[in-house]
């Protein structure tokens, strides 16, 4: 990981309490797969905040972040404006492994802020060639975005818990009646959707990416951790994930 102060060239609201923020820095250089993740540290606060990376350009060196206000911390970020520094600590984890998926048909499944990392990936598959539907799930008209740049990759489901947008109910809900059109799965989003995609499609290979809470974020302090079915019995989620097979770890 590298740290550096990264200056902020756009910062916005762009849906309910979930704000889009571009950093400018030699940081990015450093990006190797979609799914990564930086470590923000906002002024008043001891802990770093992590935030997915939702897309990368390495030739304007310029970064997208998309966060969702979700205490004191996300809510103090809202008030950094645009020619400040941040201080960014990244980029952490591993992501989705593009050098070694093999796939033509790709699924996209995501579930509220789990969906910006699913952004990228989306976007270096579909320039790979790769045929991808998405599947988008969020509590409410007013909490969707990036639905119009997905929308550019492929055919895309929405789902959200009160029907305002797209078809009321889960992300799971339209599995079943696209059984078939994909040979791949990609998923992020809190840990029982996680949970209930991957024993949905239980016989098709997947990769998961998991959101959680994070101490130091290198892997030394063991504050993000999931259960592994190996004898090494668990795995942290900051270095050795966020992004996994889904066979490699156990939700529950």
């Amino acid at each position: 990981m590298n740290r550096e102060s990264m200056t902020i060239l756009h910062h916005e609201r762009i849906a309910k309490d979930t704000y889009q923020l571009v950093l400018k820095g030699k940081l990015v250089d450093q990006i190797e797969d979609p799914g990564q993740f930086v470590h923000l540290l906002i002024d008043g606060f001891y802990l770093r905040r992590p935030v997915s990376i939702a897309d990368y350009d390495k030739s304007s060196g310029t970064v997208t972040l998309l966060y969702k206000v979700l205490g004191e911390g996300t809510k103090a970020l809202t008030r950094k404006s645009v020619g400040e520094q941040l201080d960014v600590l990244g980029p952490g984890g591993q992501g989705f492994p593009l050098k070694s998926i093999q796939t033509q048909r790709a699924l996209i499944i995501g579930g509220g802020i789990g969906i910006p990392p699913l952004y990228s990936l989306a976007k270096h598959l579909h320039n790979q060639g790769v045929t991808i539907i998405s599947v988008l799930g969020f509590q409410s008209m007013d909490d969707a975005f990036l639905v119009d740049e997905f929308e550019k990759f492929g055919e895309v489901y929405i789902t959200t818990d009160d029907g305002s947008l797209g078809r009321k109910g889960l992300v799971t809900d339209p599995l079943s009646e696209l059984e078939g059109t994909f040979d791949t799965y990609f998923t992020c989003g809190p840990t029982p959707m996680l949970k209930a995609v991957s024993e949905r499609l239980s016989d098709i290979p997947g990769y998961i990416s998991m959101e959680e809470r994070m101490g130091c974020g290198i892997g030394a302090c063991f504050a993000c951790v999931v259960e592994s079915p190996d004898k090494k019995g668990y795995r942290r989620i900051c270095c050795d994930g966020p992004v996994f097979r889904s066979e490699e770890v156990v939700l529950s």
